[in-house]
C-alpha cells in the first residue's frame, strides 16, 4: 500500500526531480516545496497522505517543520537528509517523524520505507480506543480520558462527524447545522468554528487533532467517535 498524495519538502531541485519522477511511477501524487513556509501557506498543508522532509531549509528548518505538521496530521513522516550528526536521528524522532534516512538514499528503499509507514498509519482503526462525543456533558472525551468543554457550535459540528462515521462531512451540511438550517452565506462562521475547536483540542491533549479539512469538500474526524 501507497500514500496516494505526498509531499516533499527540500530545496535540491536535483533530488526532488528524480524522486517526483520515481514515486509518480509508483502511482503516488507528488507535490514539491522548496521552501517549508510555501507549504504552511498551501491550502492543502495538513492533508497530505506523507511528507518526505529535508532538515535544512529556507523557512523554518525541518525539525520545526515536523513539530508543525505532527500537531496537524498523523500522516506518515520520512526525514531524508544529508545531515550526519550522531544526535540527528533522535531529533528528529522526538520531533515526529517515523523514519530518517541519510543521503544520498535509494529510491527503491525510500519508496519501500514510505508504503510501510503508510500501512501502519492507514491501518485497521477497530483497536482504537474512540473519541467520546458526551451530548449530556457537551463535552468532547479523547481516547486518554481528557475531557474537552465544547460551545453550541462545537457541539452541533461533533454531532455531525459522529453521524458520518468516518466519511467526509461537507462544508455546505456544516453551514445549515450550524444556522439551524437556515440559508446562509460565507463561510466565516463555520472556518472560526472550525479553526477554535482544532485548537481547543490541540491545547487540550497537547497532540494532533483529528479533525482535518478535505481541499475543496469539507471536513472529516480522522479517528473513531461515537456519541453518548
Amino acid at each position: 500500500m501507497h500514500p496516494k498524495s505526498l509531499a516533499v519538502i527540500d530545496d535540491d531541485t536535483y533530488f526532488t526531480d528524480f524522486l517526483s519522477e520515481y514515486l509518480g511511477e509508483r502511482g503516488m501524487k507528488v507535490e514539491v516545496f522548496g521552501d517549508s513556509n510555501l507549504l504552511l501557506a498551501s491550502t492543502n498543508a495538513y492533508n497530505y497522505d506523507f511528507y518526505v522532509v529535508d532538515l535544512m531549509l529556507p523557512g523554518i528548518d525541518g525539525l520545526n517543520l515536523i513539530r508543525v505538521l505532527r500537531l496537524r496530521t498523523r500522516a506518515g513522516i520520512m526525514v531524508a537528509s544529508g545531515r550526519l550528526e550522531q544526535e540527528v536521528f533522535q531529533q528528529c524522532i522526538e520531533a515526529g517523524a517515523d523514519m530518517y534516512m541519510a543521503k544520498p538514499v535509494n529510491f527503491e528503499h525510500l519508496a519501500l520505507a514510505i508504503e510501510a509507514i503508510a500501512r501502519r498509519v492507514s491501518g485497521p482503526r477497530a483497536n482504537e480506543v474512540p473519541w467520546m462525543l458526551d451530548r449530556a456533558a457537551r463535552q468532547l472525551v479523547a481516547p486518554g480520558g481528557t475531557r474537552i468543554d465544547l460551545s453550541e457550535g462545537h457541539l452541533t459540528v461533533l454531532e455531525c462527524f459522529a453521524q458520518a462515521d468516518g466519511e467526509t462531512v461537507t462544508r455546505e451540511t456544516l453551514r445549515q447545522k450550524l444556522a439551524g438550517g437556515e440559508e446562509v452565506e460565507g463561510l466565516d462562521s463555520l472556518n472560526s468554528t472550525i479553526f477554535r475547536l482544532r485548537r481547543r483540542i490541540e491545547n487540550a491533549t497537547s497532540g494532533p487533532s483529528p479533525l482535518h479539512a478535505k481541499s475543496g469538500v469539507g471536513y472529516e474526524f480522522r479517528a473513531p467517535l461515537k456519541a453518548i
